[in-house]
């Protein structure tokens, strides 16, 4: 069996909201709820933590903790408030952003994370676009980057849970730094896989991603 830490905390400035990134509607829906409904639908998910903005309510049988002020500080408050269990017992963590989740990507990273034996597993895609890296301010271009070792990360991502404790155990500066969990499993020298996810599981950052996210659950529906 596995928990599922669905971050819910962050704000949206990008997206133009006036409130919580994931409350905003969407297909007739606040954004977590489409996660949500993914999650659900596993039947090795036991339990549900959701890191939430303060002052928020938790939805109908999760459990609601207040977030942190990073990503990283709000999984810690999910893990934490998930209860205990063994050091192997899977660990999923989930960013309401990516309503367009299904069942089958969480049943594919629980899955991986199993047959691997790895401390992580990753949701992601491959890269289809062609990848420069610049070397100034000016956006002077210092090398095209091969793409076909390139993979952009995606969540679901699963973790051994001793694993997701341990890194999360460092100091808040270091969390801070982090742009995902996997990366401070992999910086602790613990391996992580990846498992491939589809490009519609997007991330909604812009009102733009929030219309594309939009048509594609309407096509679901």
């Amino acid at each position: 069996m596995a928990v599922a830490l669905l971050v819910a905390a962050g704000r949206g400035e990008r997206l133009g909201a006036d409130g919580p990134k994931a409350f905003v509607m969407l297909a007739g829906r606040p954004m977590l709820e489409w996660s949500l409904d993914a999650l659900r639908a596993v039947e090795q998910v036991r339990r549900i933590v959701v890191a939430l903005p303060a002052g928020a309510q938790a939805p109908a049988g999760t459990i609601g903790v207040a977030g942190g002020a990073e990503r990283s500080h709000s999984v810690r408050a999910a893990l934490a408030a998930a209860g205990e269990s063994g050091p192997d017992e899977p660990v999923l963590v989930h960013d309401a952003a990516r309503p367009l989740l299904t069942p089958a990507i969480v049943r594919a990273s629980l899955e991986a994370l199993e047959t691997t034996g790895a401390d992580a597993v990753v949701a992601a895609a491959p890269v289809v676009d062609t990848i420069k890296r610049v070397a100034d301010a000016e956006l002077r271009v210092a090398e095209t980057v091969p793409r076909s070792a390139l993979w952009a990360v995606q969540t679901p991502q699963a973790f051994r849970r001793a694993a997701l404790e341990r890194v999360l155990a460092q100091p808040d500066e270091v969390l801070a730094a982090a742009t995902d969990d996997a990366s401070l499993v992999e910086q602790a020298g613990g391996r992580v896989h990846l498992v491939e996810s589809p490009r519609e599981n997007l991330k909604v950052t812009t009102p733009v991603d929030l219309r594309l996210a939009a048509l594609l659950l309407e096509e679901r529906c």
